[in-house]
């Protein structure tokens, strides 16, 4: 007998081929050549365009636009690249509608914003599947540099150190590179394989060698990186994972969300895939809307967030929240989990309503309770796994300037690093600019 969304417990195959093939299917297609130009021409084309302003990496989105409007979009994917040489992913994954669209003249002025986001798809998404690199190394400078973590962070830094004639290793502990586009994304928003494509393509500039399974304490040491190299960048992100310190934590099925969107990225028969009943998410971020919202794909009949404070506080943008809610999740705010109940393995969790006030979050007196054969943490991930001798500030690497922490020679980005917002493209542009740094201080 086949499983359905109502079978019991924890099962693999709740749903039939067609619905997974269609659940898992890209979310936002690439746009073809004439609706490519449609959408270009909608843009004014702005002078000091506060859409440059707002993008991380600072694309000059009207230019690349402009050379889509005028049918190069093998030179716009260029524009593009030269800023941000992951733009293929972020084009897929950035929050758009908090960034580059929402500060849009036509989002300001009509409520519909020029779709840069799907524009910047179709001119890198063109220009890669020519399989040409747009980029040259300059000459070579006989200086090797370390990067530790190949995520957007890492791979941004060493292919911008790459293109200076630099010679790069990158490390890794995961068996595939490509860091959280590769084990963190949503399956629906990167499908057939985009992210390994993508770094296969950045590889292409040369001059970087990528070592998997290997990490710090697991066959690396900081200071035999800084003998053996001109350089050093941290782009470790943030490995370790809150506590939800509650009772009962410790039960069967009490899991991190990161693991589980992990797994599901690398398994292509999502009908393989084991998904509860009922599946409780705790958090309010990126990471527990992504969790919750594949739960709902996967064939789970009842899914719900759950979060402390109220929907204004939430990281996960309004856009992804209406998201989660069409296809099915429940978000209930105000409510913090106080047990995990079960005989071994979880069967529901109870919560206390919450009071966001002046002195702070404190629990009130009502609890309730919710049905759970799976819960999931996604509470927000930690620093783990630094060297010592690093200066440790907020609970990240402190730096100043372009990545520079507090021991010579050693730089950080991204998610480890102390600054900007946890997204793709501020880690692409922090990694890009430690590399231009390394740079500048060791050719200085």
């Amino acid at each position: 007998m086949t499983n359905s969304q109502l079978t019991p417990g924890i099962v693999p195959g709740r749903l039939g081929a067609e619905d997974y093939a269609r659940n898992f299917s890209d979310i936002a297609p690439r746009l073809d050549a004439h609706e490519a130009r449609v959408a270009a021409d909608r843009c004014y084309f702005c002078h000091d365009a506060p859409c440059m302003t707002a993008c991380p990496t600072s694309i000059d989105i009207p230019l690349f636009i402009r050379q889509i409007a005028t049918g190069t979009p093998e030179a716009a994917a260029k524009t593009i690249f030269s800023q941000n040489i992951l733009g293929g992913m972020c084009a897929r994954v950035c929050p758009t509608e908090t960034l580059c669209e929402e500060v849009c003249v036509r989002e300001v002025a009509e409520g519909k914003p020029v779709e840069i986001g799907r524009l910047q798809r179709f001119a890198t998404d063109t220009l890669m599947e020519k399989g040409s690199h747009p980029f040259h190394r300059a000459a070579a400078t006989g200086k090797r540099i370390a990067v530790l973590g190949a995520g957007p962070a890492g791979l941004a830094a060493a292919h911008r150190l790459a293109m200076k004639g630099h010679d790069v290793v990158v490390y890794d502990p995961r068996p595939k590179a490509g860091g959280l586009n590769e084990y963190g994304i949503a399956s629906y928003k990167s499908p057939g394989g985009f992210a390994e494509a993508e770094v296969d393509w950045l590889l292409k500039i040369g001059g970087i060698t990528v070592q998997t399974g290997k990490s710090l304490g697991s066959g690396l040491t900081l200071d035999g990186l800084k003998a053996d190299h001109d350089a050093v960048v941290l782009a470790i992100g943030l490995a370790g994972v809150n506590a939800l310190r509650a009772e009962g934590e410790g039960l069967g099925n009490v899991l991190s969300a990161v693991d589980f969107i992990a797994g599901l990225r690398q398994e292509p028969d999502k009908a393989k895939l084991a998904i509860g009943r009922d599946v409780v998410v705790i958090g309010g971020g990126m990471t527990a809307v992504d969790a919750a919202v594949q739960s709902k794909l996967l064939g789970a009949e009842n899914v719900t967030i759950v979060y402390r404070r109220g929907p204004e506080k939430m990281s996960a943008s309004g856009h992804e929240q209406e998201h989660a809610t069409s296809v099915g999740v429940r978000i209930l705010h105000n409510a913090a989990p106080v047990r995990v109940i079960g005989n071994g393995a979880a069967r529901e969790v109870e919560f206390a309503y919450t009071e966001d006030g002046p002195g702070g979050l404190k629990l009130k007196d009502e609890t309730f309770l919710l049905k759970a054969d799976q819960v999931m943490k996604a509470i927000g991930q930690t620093l783990d796994g630094a060297p010592e001798g690093l200066k440790i500030e907020g609970g990240k690497i402190a730096v100043t300037g372009a990545g520079r922490t507090s021991i010579p020679g050693v730089w950080a980005a991204g998610d480890c690093a102390l600054g900007g917002e946890d997204l793709t493209v501020t880690a692409v542009a922090e990694g890009r600019d430690a590399a231009e740094d390394i740079h500048a201080s060791l050719m200085g």
